[in-house]
């Protein structure tokens, strides 16, 4: 049965060291203050404190068991009293007979100190049953700290998958509509559309249990998306790309890219009738690398109202992985769109 007076070194030490601390101050006083022989003075104390050293072990059992969880006040008192006035007698019984055979010229001290001693016995049962209460609370304390880290984590893995797996059916839907569409004007280019959306799904759906992937990965990801929209909207856009070797293998959240791309079809090029460039740079700066997708758009048009599904999702996730909430801005000046993500980074690796 474990008893952190035995099984953790650290408090055994720490308690072999107090017992120690106690045996010279016995001794000393035995010695110069009551003045009796340097030989009996240290066996006093030898005797006394190593008997009560083992008994004290032997307390963190009753303690453990006798919880203010689940045993009312009064009872912990009156068993910890008869706990003490109990120990106390075993002790002095112990140290007497074995003290009272070693020097039988002392008998005489040892029965005038015993009422003392039995004193000094009950404090000593009053400090190793508090110290065994601050142990077990101490305890106590770290195992709950422990679940709710275990619990936070997997709460916050379950918010993580739910905004992750909110992304996907965000965009079959608009996939699905654009098919739907063509299925009318251009048979061909839905089946086309439909045999791309396959294809996409496959490689987004074998990765999306990882919640974070290289940025070259995601961005291969987002060019299997434009390659879907193409086929709807053909020439009305066109991407351009300027990503380093840094970057692009730096690791980002999973997904983290394509909201930015459906919203820069659904809200510049959808609505616009000149064609839009849709552009994603990166650089590093310092303890972040910063990501921009930016994209122009038509002023005048008619905004395509919506859930904002996509940015809020964005903001969400960075919060949850990094624990900051600053790591997503927005700009929108005349003709332009402009998002910038700040990706943490530690000794130039992403957090």
């Amino acid at each position: 049965m474990y008893n952190p007076f035995i099984s953790n070194r650290k408090i055994l030490s720490g308690y072999l060291s107090i017992w120690i601390l106690v045996f010279v101050a016995h001794a000393f006083v035995l010695f110069n203050i009551l003045d009796l022989e340097l030989g009996y003075a240290v066996m006093d104390a030898f005797v006394f404190n190593a008997v009560y050293f083992l008994l004290g072990i032997g307390i963190w059992y009753p303690t453990k068991y006798i919880s203010f969880e689940n045993t009312s006040t009064i009872r912990i008192i009156l068993n910890h009293i008869a706990g003490s006035l109990l120990t106390a007698g075993i002790w002095i019984l112990n140290g007497y007979l074995i003290l009272s055979n070693l020097y039988p010229e002392q008998i005489e001290f040892i029965k005038l100190s015993l009422v003392w001693r039995f004193i000094i016995g009950n404090l000593f049962y009053l400090v190793i049953v508090s110290i065994s209460y601050l142990i077990i609370y101490y305890t106590h304390f770290q195992e709950k700290e422990v679940k709710e880290t275990e619990l936070n984590s997997l709460i916050k893995e379950a918010e993580l998958k739910s905004l992750k797996y909110q992304i996907n059916p965000h965009f079959i839907f608009n996939s699905l509509n654009s098919i739907s569409s063509l299925t009318i004007t251009s048979p061909d280019r839905a089946r086309e559309m439909t045999i791309k959306l396959s294809g996409f799904l496959r490689a987004t759906l074998s990765k999306n249990e990882k919640q974070k992937a290289k940025l070259i990965d995601e961005l291969a990801n987002v060019k299997l998306y434009l390659d879907i929209e193409k086929v709807r909207f053909e020439d009305k856009f066109e991407f351009v790309e300027e990503i380093g070797e840094e970057c692009g293998q730096t690791e980002v959240p999973s997904m983290i890219l394509q909201p930015l791309f459906e919203n820069a079809i659904k809200y510049g090029v959808y609505e616009s009738l000149e064609k839009v460039t849709i552009k994603i740079s990166c650089s590093m700066e310092e303890e972040y690398m910063k990501i921009i997708v930016e994209n122009n758009f038509d002023p005048e048009s008619v905004a395509n109202k919506g859930e904002g599904i996509g940015l809020s999702n964005i903001k969400n996730r960075l919060k949850l992985i990094y624990n900051q909430n600053n790591l997503i801005s927005i700009d929108k000046n005349d003709n332009k769109f402009k998002v910038n993500i700040f990706i943490p980074l530690q000794n130039g690796a992403a957090v």
